[in-house]
């Protein structure tokens, strides 16, 4: 490749997007990555969340190489599809582990090569194989959805108090890793309000209320939760309906607004 004047481009390059979904369980990750434009998804054993969509599926993936052979027919073979969902990374997680183990002939990502931590970070190693896979994709035009389950862990914040927040629940290595390759992260919940009750005795109790039933998709970062992107996808409302469609029509507006 040539770096000479020749070379040099401006302007704002659209690329198929990769994006991270977060959600509380049941709040409808899945039925919302399914609006995307022609999905194909790839379910990881254990995850049933596609089971009752009308979508394009791969069968189950049970191993570590039933997700890249997924990977590598999508890159290699001719089809319609614009949208590559895995379902879950949660799920993926301990099968990627399991391959790990597999290799090194032991019964615990603990145990690997005699443990210190060291399966954590071989399955990074992993982890950045498939993602090597998903921006060959991306080089085709297809874009990449990966749907993540959360969890509630304290955070402890140094220049301030600490907070409960909802955090991705795989291990922070992978997940910090996913984190920094995604262009758009999104976090999937209902909106409530805490209501905090005397009880006696200088106590009090505080219990979250949902304010309506709606599902919202939160953008942008918050203490009490994962968000943002960069980038159309940096410029989002911070909250949106959990509609494809109106996550889409607001990411035309902003690129609409960045090229005029």
């Amino acid at each position: 490749m040539s770096f000479d004047l020749t070379s040099i481009k401006k302007g704002v390059e659209h690329k198929a997007p990769r994006m991270i979904l977060l959600g509380v369980e049941k709040i409808g990750k899945s039925t919302f990555a399914a609006g995307a434009d022609n999905p194909i998804f790839l379910p990881i054993k254990g995850e049933e969340g596609v089971d009752d969509l009308d979508v394009a599926k791969f069968p189950p993936a049970e191993t570590f190489d039933d997700v890249l052979a997924a990977v590598t027919t999508l890159i290699k073979d001719e089809h319609e599809y614009k949208t590559f969902i895995i379902d879950s990374v949660s799920a993926l997680e301990p099968v990627i582990w399991a391959k790990l183990c597999e290799e090194d002939g032991v019964e615990s990502i603990e145990s690997y090569q005699k443990g210190f931590g060291k399966g954590y970070t071989a399955s990074v190693d992993k982890l950045r194989d498939l993602m090597d896979g998903l921006d060959m994709l991306r080089k085709k035009g297809i874009s990449v959805i990966i749907i993540g389950h959360v969890k509630v862990k304290r955070f402890d914040d140094p220049l301030g108090t600490s907070f409960d927040q909802y955090q991705f629940d795989i291990q922070e290595k992978m997940a910090l890793t996913l984190q920094r390759w995604a262009d758009s992260i999104l976090f999937c919940n209902t909106e409530t309000i805490v209501k905090t009750e005397e009880v006696g005795f200088n106590k009090e109790k505080k219990t979250g209320k949902d304010l309506t039933g709606a599902r919202f998709l939160f953008t942008q970062k918050r203490p009490g939760h994962p968000g943002g992107g960069r980038g159309v996808y940096g410029r989002l409302p911070y909250k949106l309906p959990l509609d494809w469609a109106a996550f889409t029509t607001a990411a035309a507006e902003e690129a609409a607004a960045i090229t005029k």
